[in-house]
């Protein structure tokens, strides 16, 4: 065939295959792009929330393991009271069976949304009375979904560190909040577990020559103050806290992070782990780290942020040269004086 826009003839592909080849290559490579520019998938939040629905349908033994949590959530309340500000309405992203609730008042709030992606977990204690006004949204914890700028605080509180895309997640409750609201939140930060972290590490080393997923990766405290900014909230304070527990064995530490829902939910985590590597394990976990009275320590690592949405009412540092003293006289003048 003769096109007479060109000067030589074109014949047309006459292997139809070939073209099909071609076209696939083509949309094999438009999915690999987006997959690309998507988050990178650590954690399965599938798994994460049957994980947590499961801990939740257990109620008596779940409830036996809320001290970690009720008392990171009373930590946390206890930054929201220090905030001279009453909230008509307080976002949770993450609330788990209501810790929070249990150390909130009507002091500090009129109402509390408790927005978590496990449902069984979000009505386990559904009729507990709380001394403010509850209200339960199943909400997943990657994409809050909110009217821009409708609400005042958002908290959150050991959630976090399960969120494959934390600036995304930032970003979305930054634009939910209005201007000179307020975030706050607590996550489990790289150093907890490290005594448990070393023990599997060791014990897979000397049983199968090599390391597994045991534990998942955790945020540094360096980076959340990056995140914070990267999501556009200003005036941020970190702080690190550390809460040592005491178990009586290996076995029983894990037995309690299950109970809790906080298992590991690693996408490349192993389906099992050999009962000589786990032995082996709580023993090089007891003689490294054990305790006089036979018991074992476990590190958990609590990172605290606070970050506000600029508005133009919030303090901001004078603009660079505007200062009227030079603080090389005051010190000068100061050793004069001396």
């Amino acid at each position: 065939m003769n096109y007479p826009l060109l000067s030589k003839p074109v014949r047309l592909c006459s292997r139809p295959w070939l073209a099909r080849a071609y076209t696939s290559r083509k949309e094999s490579a438009r999915e690999y792009l987006e997959k690309a520019a998507a988050p990178f998938e650590v954690f399965d939040r599938n798994a994460k929330r049957m994980q947590r629905n499961r801990a939740a349908a257990r109620a008596l033994d779940s409830r036996e393991v809320d001290y970690l949590k009720d008392e990171v959530a009373a930590r946390l309340s206890d930054r929201l009271l220090d905030i001279k500000r009453r909230y008509h309405t307080v976002v949770e992203i993450g609330a788990g069976c209501g810790h929070l609730a249990k150390a909130v008042d009507d002091d500090m709030m009129d109402r509390l949304i408790m927005c978590d992606m496990a449902n069984t977990a979000l009505e386990r204690d559904s009729a507990a009375d709380y001394a403010v006004a509850v209200e339960r949204r199943i909400v997943d914890e990657e994409a809050p979904v909110f009217e821009p700028e409708s609400l005042d605080a958002v908290v959150s509180s050991l959630s976090m560190h399960w969120v494959n895309d934390l600036p995304g997640m930032l970003i979305q409750i930054r634009k939910a909040l209005v201007p000179d609201g307020v975030f706050i939140g607590a996550m489990f930060g790289g150093d907890s577990l490290f005594e448990l972290r070393t023990s599997l590490q060791l014990a897979d080393i000397e049983r199968d020559g090599g390391i597994a997923a045991r534990v998942s990766p955790l945020t540094d405290t360096r980076d959340v103050g990056s995140l914070l900014n990267r999501a556009g909230l200003t005036l941020s304070t970190i702080d690190v806290d550390s809460i040592l527990v005491n178990y009586p064995s290996m076995l029983h530490l894990v037995s309690d992070i299950n109970a809790m829902g906080e298992g590991n939910a690693v996408v490349q985590r192993l389906p099992f782990i050999k009962r000589d590597t786990l032995l082996a394990a709580s023993a090089i976990y007891k003689e490294m780290y054990g305790n006089e009275d036979g018991t074992i320590p476990a590190t958990f690592q609590v990172i605290y942020m606070i970050g506000w949405k600029p508005d133009p009412s919030q303090p901001k540092p004078l603009a660079r040269g505007s200062g009227q003293v030079s603080l090389g006289e005051m010190f000068n003048a100061d050793s004069h004086k001396l």
